[in-house]
């Protein structure tokens, strides 16, 4: 570098310059301004975006904070630093100083989750095992606490290298809360909305203990294994019909278990006297239901009505070409007697496909006559012989007495 490029170099750093931060991420959380040996020329213009905030660190120490805004550096807007450098009449040579920007805008939709099984005791199941996870959301609310706490003398911090620490606290607050809420097991998938606020509540004070405000909080799921789940609906089965509660349940499930077993007799044998002390208890339970039920006598059903008379079957018949009726059966015999129809006429009723003719209706056969009546039970025919026919015939003919 010759001498010409120092004269330049000096000479650009004595001029009034800018101190600002322009963020083209969505992932970082604080950012050093990077310059010139850290000197900071008196009347140095300082611009702070919004959803930003500006931080001066002299040596270590936690000096100015400034909000959005735009800011010429001087002893009047620069009190904590002015006290720490002991500038008692001002200032006019460069100084030294840190500065850093906090991004305080909201990042949302983090992750977070339970990396192993939390162990609850539920008194009905005993130890069990359940897992969640859901999202979360926080921005910096004290900027200078959080670089003091936790960015130090990074240069370029992101929410990537916060998130493992916030994940961290998060997944213990969250044991401590459900271990502490002592519930039915099955009640915290059930009530994920009320327990999300419970845990908020009890994790906002670990956030701003370190500059961090949690601003929302989400469980999107409590899981359980899938054997606990099936336990669950059964005992909530057996529950509505009010046996011993879990005592039988347990006992019926550990027999279950051994009639399962494929050791031969001894599972056989448990499984077949489980299935008696379960009839057993069953018939017991059930039996003062019934014996009520049985007990009661029995009622006749009030305005009990023979069924309704049948109705009567109506005809139509075939009359010069033209269809005519319907009549009953006593008015159709009437028209047959007088001739009006015969044998041969087409006659029709409901549940008939075509027209039939009358002597083709088995009920209408009636009226053509000649049915004679079966001879009496028991009555034998008598044989007789030719001459006996010959002497009826001879009496029939000549009204002649029989010679005996």
């Amino acid at each position: 570098m010759g001498i010409f490029d120092k004269i330049k170099e000096k000479l650009s750093h004595e001029f009034i310059d800018i101190i600002e931060w322009l963020d083209y991420t969505d992932d970082t959380i604080c950012h050093r301004f990077e310059r010139y040996q850290n000197e900071i020329k008196n009347n140095a213009k300082l611009i702070v975006r919004e959803g930003q905030t500006a931080v001066f660190i002299n040596e270590g120490q936690l000096a100015d904070v400034f909000t959005p805004g735009t800011y010429t550096l001087n002893t009047q807007n620069l009190p904590i630093l002015t006290t720490l450098k002991g500038w008692k009449y001002g200032f006019d040579s460069p100084f030294k100083a840190e500065v850093y920007f906090v991004n305080t805008h909201l990042f949302t939709d983090e992750k977070w989750g339970t990396k192993n099984p939390i162990t609850l005791n539920d008194e009905r199941f005993g130890l069990v095992e359940i897992r969640a996870f859901g999202t979360y959301a926080f921005k910096i609310s004290d900027a200078g606490k959080f670089i003091i706490d936790i960015v130090g003398a990074d240069n370029n911090f992101t929410n990537f290298e916060i998130n493992e620490h916030l994940k961290s606290l998060i997944a213990t607050r969250f044991t401590d809360t459900v271990g502490e809420a002592n519930l039915p097991i099955e009640l915290y998938a059930a009530n994920t909305t009320e327990l999300s606020e419970t845990c908020k509540d009890v994790m906002k004070p670990e956030f701003e203990s370190v500059g961090i405000s949690l601003e929302k909080f989400f469980i999107e799921n409590v899981s359980m294994p899938e054997d606990l789940k099936k336990e669950i609906f059964e005992y909530s089965r057996i529950d509505k019909l009010d046996l011993d509660k879990l005592t039988k349940f347990k006992t019926a499930k550990a027999i279950e278990a051994a009639a399962a077993n494929e050791g031969g007799t001894a599972g056989a044998g448990m499984g077949m006297g489980m299935g008696f002390v379960l009839a057993q208890q069953m018939g017991g339970m059930m039996s003062p239901q019934m014996g009520g039920q049985q007990q009661m006598p029995m009622q006749p059903q009030a305005g009990a009505m023979p069924p309704p008379m049948p109705a009567a079957v109506q005809y139509f018949y075939a009359a010069n070409g033209q269809q005519a009726g319907p009549v009953g059966y006593d008015q159709l015999k009437a028209l047959f007697a007088n001739r009006t129809i015969n044998k041969d006429t087409l006659v029709w009723k409901a549940g008939m496909q075509n027209w039939v003719a009358l002597n083709e209706v088995e009920e209408l056969k009636a009226f053509l006559g000649g049915n004679t009546p079966p001879p009496l039970p028991g009555q034998l025919f008598k044989v007789i012989s030719k001459e006996e026919r010959l002497r009826y015939h001879i009496q029939r003919v000549f009204s002649l007495s029989i010679i005996e």
